[in-house]
C-alpha cells in the first residue's frame, strides 16, 4: 500500500513537470514568431522610405511606434506567463502535498488496523503466555496489544470477570491505576470472592496514597483471610500497612505467621527477617503464638491510615526537572519506575506524579508491588528511570523525555541516588 502511494506521488510530480515545462516550450515558439513579424514590418517601412513613399520624419515615427509595440508585447510575455506558471506550480505542489498527507493518514490508520487485527488473532496465545506462563513473557508492545484485544472482546461479548481482571492487571502495569481499580471493581461485581482478584484490587488501592482506598484495601485483604487465613500475600500486605502505620506488634505478628509458613530455603525468608529486625519493638516484645499473630493481623483490616505502606527495601531518588522542561511538558505525567536489570519487564515499583519544576524527593518501596511476588524485595539489581509521559501511561511513546540510572544493588540496604532530566 505504501509503495502504491509513493508511485502515485511520483506520477503526480512527473505530470507537474510536464505541465510546467511544456508552456515554456510553446512560449519560445511564440517569441520567435513575434520577432519575425517585427522584422517584416520594419523591412516594409524601410522599403517605403527608400521608394520615397514615407518621409524621413514619418519613417522615424512609424519605426519608433513599431519598436514600442514589439517591446510592450515582449514585456507582457515575460511577466504574465511567469505568473501563470507560478500559480500552476503552486497548485501542483499543493496537490502533491495533499496526496502525501492523505497517504500518511491512511498509512497511520492502516497501522492501527493492523495492530487491531494482530491483537485479535493472537488473543489466545497472549492469554497462555501471560496467565499460564507458556512460552516467552509478553513484551511491552504485546502487553498493549493484549489489552486492545481484551477491550474489543468486552465490547463485543459483554462483561467477563476474567477479561476485566486481566485488563486491570495490564492497566496497573502501565501505570493507569484509576483505570485498573475500575476494571477490578467490574470484575469483583461479577465474582466477588476470588482471592487473586481481591489481592490485585488491594495492590492497586495501596498505590493511590488515599486513606479511603487504604481502608478498602484492608477490607479486601480481610475478605481473603476469611477464606484463606494463611494467605501469605494478604498477610504480607497487611504487615506492611501495620508497619507503616506504626502498629509494630501487629506487623510483627503478621510477618511471623508468613515466616512460619514458608520453607527454610525460600529466598523470601531473608526479606522477612530483615523486616522483623527493623521493627523497633521486635527485640523487646514477647513472641506471640500463631493464633495470637493471626488474630492481631485480622484487626489490621479495620484500621485507617493516610500513609503509603513501605518496607525495608527503599530507593530514595532526588530528581531535578529544569523549569523550561517542566513548562514544555506541563500537561504530561511523571512516572518514576524501578525495573529488574534482567528478567520480566514488569515494573517492580512505580510512582505516578504531576510534573513539577525543580528538585523533589521521590521514594520507591517494596509496598508498591505491581504483581504479587514481584517487587523490590524479590530482585537485587534494578534500574530506576524517570519519564515525562505525554500519553499519561507508563508505556513509553516517542518524544517522552526520560533519564535512567545505572544498575543499583538493593541487597546492601536502602539506596539513594540523584537524576536530572534534560
Amino acid at each position: 500500500m505504501i509503495l502504491n502511494l509513493i508511485f502515485a506521488a511520483l506520477m503526480l510530480l512527473l505530470c507537474a513537470a510536464a505541465l510546467i515545462f511544456w508552456p515554456r516550450s510553446a512560449k519560445s515558439t511564440a517569441d520567435q514568431s513575434q520577432k519575425e513579424l517585427f522584422r517584416e514590418r520594419l523591412q516594409l517601412l524601410v522599403q517605403a522610405r527608400d521608394y520615397g513613399e514615407l518621409a524621413e520624419e514619418d519613417f522615424a515615427t512609424a519605426a519608433a511606434e513599431l519598436k514600442s509595440q514589439f517591446l510592450a508585447q515582449q514585456q507582457h510575455r515575460l511577466v504574465s506567463p511567469e505568473k501563470r506558471h507560478f500559480k500552476l506550480e503552486f497548485a501542483m505542489l499543493s496537490v502533491v502535498v495533499l496526496v502525501v498527507a492523505i497517504g500518511y493518514g491512511l498509512n497511520g490508520h492502516y497501522r492501527q488496523l493492523a495492530d487491531w487485527q494482530t491483537a485479535q488473532q493472537n488473543l489466545p496465545s497472549y492469554g497462555e503466555r501471560s496467565l499460564l506462563n507458556k512460552g516467552e513473557p509478553l513484551s511491552e508492545k504485546e502487553v498493549t496489544l493484549f489489552g486492545l484485544a481484551l477491550r474489543t472482546k468486552l465490547a463485543n461479548e459483554g462483561d467477563d470477570a476474567v477479561a476485566w481482571f486481566v485488563l486491570g492487571r495490564i492497566w496497573f502495569s502501565q501505570g493507569l491505576v484509576d483505570e485498573a481499580i475500575e476494571s477490578f471493581e467490574r470484575a469483583l461485581s461479577l465474582t466477588p470472592d476470588r482471592s487473586n482478584l481481591l489481592l490485585s484490587y488491594a495492590q492497586a488501592l495501596l498505590v493511590t496514597e488515599s486513606a479511603e482506598n487504604l481502608q478498602k484495601a484492608a477490607r479486601s485483604l480481610g475478605r481473603v483471610l476469611e477464606v484463606d487465613p494463611g494467605n501469605q500475600d494478604a498477610l504480607a500486605m497487611l504487615a506492611l500497612i501495620a508497619q507503616e502505620r506504626g502498629d509494630f506488634a501487629e506487623a510483627k505478628a503478621a510477618w511471623q505467621v508468613v515466616l512460619a509458613q514458608i520453607p527454610a530455603d525460600d529466598p523470601r525468608r531473608s526479606m522477612i527477617e530483615q523486616q522483623l529486625a527493623q521493627l523497633p519493638a521486635a527485640k523487646q516484645a514477647a513472641e506471640p503464638t500463631a493464633t495470637e499473630a493471626t488474630a492481631a493481623t485480622a484487626t489490621a483490616t479495620e484500621k485507617n491510615t493516610a500513609d503509603l505502606p513501605a518496607s525495608g527495601r527503599r530507593i530514595s531518588l532526588e530528581l531535578t526537572i529544569p523549569p523550561e522542561l517542566a513548562a514544555k511538558f506541563a500537561n504530561a505525567t511523571l512516572f518514576v519506575v524501578a525495573k529488574a536489570v534482567a528478567g520480566s519487564p514488569m515494573p517492580l515499583a512505580v510512582q505516578k506524579l504531576p510534573v513539577q519544576a525543580g528538585t523533589q524527593q521521590i521514594e520507591l518501596t517494596s509496598a508498591m508491588v505491581m504483581q504479587a511476588g514481584w517487587g523490590l524485595d524479590n530482585v537485587d539489581q534494578v534500574l530506576v528511570s524517570a519519564r515525562l509521559s505525554q500519553s499519561g501511561t507508563v508505556t513509553k511513546t516517542a518524544g517522552d523525555p526520560e533519564v535512567q540510572s545505572k544498575a543499583l544493588d538493593l541487597s546492601k540496604g536502602p539506596v539513594k541516588l540523584s537524576l536530572t532530566m534534560e
